[in-house]
């Protein structure tokens, strides 16, 4: 298991290569290379849900809500899916490495909670 506070690198399959360091109360942080991406994502779902409530609001009608609501939610579960792929790609390669198995217990608990 590496030290805490050393940092050390990976590299993905495309080559692209990426270093961090295990501190105290996170056994794996590290940049997560989708972070700006998953911002917007969730930005966007913000301004659809807040139209979405105008529509409520202003008495538009109930399957028009609907539909509009599928599409926050299905907006917010592809932003979920972007999170995981990340989550697996970085945080989990990595607790395999340290045979950090609460981080992979903690994945599990996760998906249960996605998938419900």
């Amino acid at each position: 298991m590496k030290e805490k506070g050393q940092v050390h690198s990976h590299k993905k399959s495309d080559g692209t290569e990426y270093s961090h360091s295990h501190n105290e109360g996170h056994k794996h942080k590290h940049s997560h290379h989708n972070t700006k991406a998953v911002l917007n994502r969730i930005s966007r779902a913000t301004g659809h849900l807040e139209s979405v409530k105008r529509m409520v609001e202003s008495g538009k009608d109930c399957s028009e809500v609907l539909i509009q609501l599928s599409a926050v939610i299905a907006a917010l579960n592809n932003t979920c899916k972007v999170i995981l792929k990340d989550h697996i790609d970085h945080c989990i390669v990595d607790a395999v490495e340290n045979k950090d198995w609460e981080a992979i217990e903690n994945l599990k608990k996760a998906i249960n909670q996605f998938v419900k």
